[in-house]
């Protein structure tokens, strides 16, 4: 019988990218316009994801600059300090994987609840 051993690339990437909160952060910060590119503040990201703690999305936050997936600039020329995040290529290159994913799930007809927003299959992720 196999076993995965957790030294494993699929192993070690699943069980980061399976942490509470983490694809759902990456997926904020894709949202918009322009696919990742634009900077959201830190209190926009918590603003539209109200069950986080602060705690929690500083933690996922640094994470994830920490794995290469986001990027992280400060302005502290006024005050309040502002904390602005947006993916890296890297980043971006992921959320690519996560719409494949989302077509498979439609084509294979894995059973979601629908989205309460608009069509799945109109939706940019």
């Amino acid at each position: 019988m196999y076993i995965m051993d957790k030294a494993c690339t699929v192993y070690r990437t699943m069980d980061y990218l399976a942490k509470r909160w983490t694809m759902m952060i990456m997926l904020e910060l894709y949202k918009g316009t322009d696919g990742g590119n634009e900077w959201k503040r830190f209190s926009t990201i918590r603003s539209s994801m109200a069950e986080i703690t602060p705690k929690v999305l500083s933690e996922r936050l640094k994470e994830l600059e920490s794995q290469g997936l986001i990027e992280n600039r400060v302005d502290s020329s006024s005050f309040p300090v502002k904390s602005e995040y947006r993916l890296t290529e890297a980043g971006r290159e992921l959320m690519i994987v996560v719409h494949d994913l989302k077509m498979w799930a439609l084509k294979w007809k894995i059973d979601n609840e629908p989205c309460k927003n608009q069509d799945c299959r109109l939706c940019i992720i």
